[in-house]
C-alpha cells in the first residue's frame, strides 16, 4: 500500500474530524462583547462609589408591597457608554440602601428566557444599545413579561435599541435620532407635570443639568397620546432651542406609560458618569423604578388626555 503524503494525510484527518472540529472552534470563540467592555469600562474609585451612595435617598417614596427583584441588563451591540458601571453601582446601592428591591446584573441574552424572567418584577435596561435577541422566543418572553403585568425601566440609551424588533421599540416609546444637546453642555429642563408623584425629586421647579439629551425619530416616537410626559427640555431657553434649526419644538426626557398590564418608566438622563451621583436625578430614577415595580402608584394617563397642565419652567439663570 503506497504511503500517504503528509499533506494528504492531514486533509483526510481534518475531513474525518470536521464536525467535531468545527463545533469546538465555534464553542471556543470568545464573545466580542467581553473584549469591548473590558476596553471601555474602568473600575470605579472609592470616591466615586461614595458619591453615588450619598446620592441614593434614605427614604423611599413607597413601601414595597412584597419582596421585589430587578434584572439589570447592560449589554451593548452599538455604542458603549462608559457610565454603565456607574449606573450599575447606583442601582446596586439603591437595592442595598433602600431595600426597595434586590438586583441581579446580566449581560448575556440567555436571561431573556421565560423561565428565568419569572423570577423578576422588572427589567432595567442600563444604557443598552442595539439589542438583538438571538431567538424569537426571547423577544416574546421580553414582551410577555411587560405586557403581562411586570415593569420595564430604561436609562438613557435604552431608547437606542430594538431596530430589528419594532414591537419592543414601541414599548420603550421612541428611538434615538441624534443628540444636539451634547454631554458637555448644561441644559434647561421643564417639568411637564410639576405635581406628578414621579417628579417629586424636583420640588415643583424646572432646573438646569449637564448631560447628553436625545431627540427621537418621529417615525418611531409614540407621542403624547400614549406617553405621560414628566420632564422635557425647556425650549423657551435660547441655549436649548438654538441647538436645532428645524426640529421638534417639544423634546421629552422622562416619561411613563402603560403597556398592557405592565408599567414602563424611561428617562434620558444617564449619559454622564456624574449623573449617577446627582441626588435629584437619582431620586427621580428610584421613584421611577418603584413605579415600574408596582409599589408607587402614579397616574399614567397620556398627556394629551390631561387638561390644564401647567409646566414648571427652568429658571433664567443656569
Amino acid at each position: 500500500m503506497p504511503s500517504l503524503s503528509r499533506s494528504r494525510f492531514v486533509l483526510i484527518l481534518i475531513a474525518a474530524l470536521a464536525p467535531w472540529t468545527v463545533q469546538s472552534v465555534f464553542a471556543q470563540q470568545p464573545d466580542p462583547w467581553e473584549q469591548k467592555k473590558a476596553e471601555r469600562f474602568k473600575p470605579l474609585t472609592e470616591n466615586e462609589k461614595h458619591q453615588i451612595a450619598a446620592a441614593v435617598p434614605s427614604d423611599l417614596a413607597a413601601k414595597p408591597s412584597s419582596k421585589r427583584r430587578v434584572l439589570v441588563f447592560y449589554r451593548c451591540e452599538g455604542f458603549i457608554h462608559t457610565s454603565i458601571p456607574h449606573g450599575n453601582e447606583c442601582v446596586r446601592m439603591m437595592a442595598e440602601k433602600s431595600k426597595a428591591f434586590e438586583a441581579d446584573f446580566a449581560d448575556t441574552y440567555d436571561v431573556f428566557r421565560a423561565e428565568n424572567l419569572a423570577k423578576y418584577d422588572a427589567i432595567l435596561l442600563n444604557n443598552t444599545t442595539h439589542m438583538q435577541f438571538p431567538e424569537p422566543s426571547m423577544r416574546d418572553a421580553f414582551m410577555d413579561f411587560i405586557i403581562g403585568g411586570k415593569g420595564l425601566i430604561g436609562l438613557h440609551a435604552a431608547s437606542d435599541n430594538f431596530n430589528r424588533h419594532p414591537e419592543c421599540l414601541a414599548i420603550v416609546g421612541g428611538t434615538f435620532a441624534g443628540h444636539p444637546w451634547g454631554a458637555g453642555g448644561k441644559w434647561a429642563f421643564k417639568l411637564d407635570d410639576p405635581g406628578h408623584v414621579l417628579n417629586a425629586a424636583f420640588d415643583g421647579s424646572g432646573f438646569w443639568h449637564t448631560d447628553e439629551i436625545y431627540q427621537y425619530n418621529p417615525k418611531s416616537y409614540v407621542g403624547t397620546g400614549v406617553l405621560r410626559l414628566l420632564v422635557s427640555l425647556d425650549m423657551s431657553k435660547e441655549a436649548v432651542s438654538s441647538r436645532i434649526n428645524d426640529g421638534p419644538r417639544e423634546v421629552p426626557v422622562s416619561w411613563i406609560r402603560s403597556a398592557g398590564e405592565g408599567r414602563v418608566f424611561y428617562t434620558n438622563f444617564g449619559h454622564r458618569e456624574d449623573t449617577f451621583a446627582n441626588p435629584m436625578i437619582v431620586k427621580h430614577m428610584l421613584d421611577g423604578i418603584q413605579y415600574a415595580l408596582g409599589d408607587l402608584p402614579a397616574d399614567a394617563t397620556p398627556t394629551d388626555k390631561i387638561e390644564n397642565l401647567q409646566p414648571a419652567w427652568a429658571p433664567a439663570v443656569r
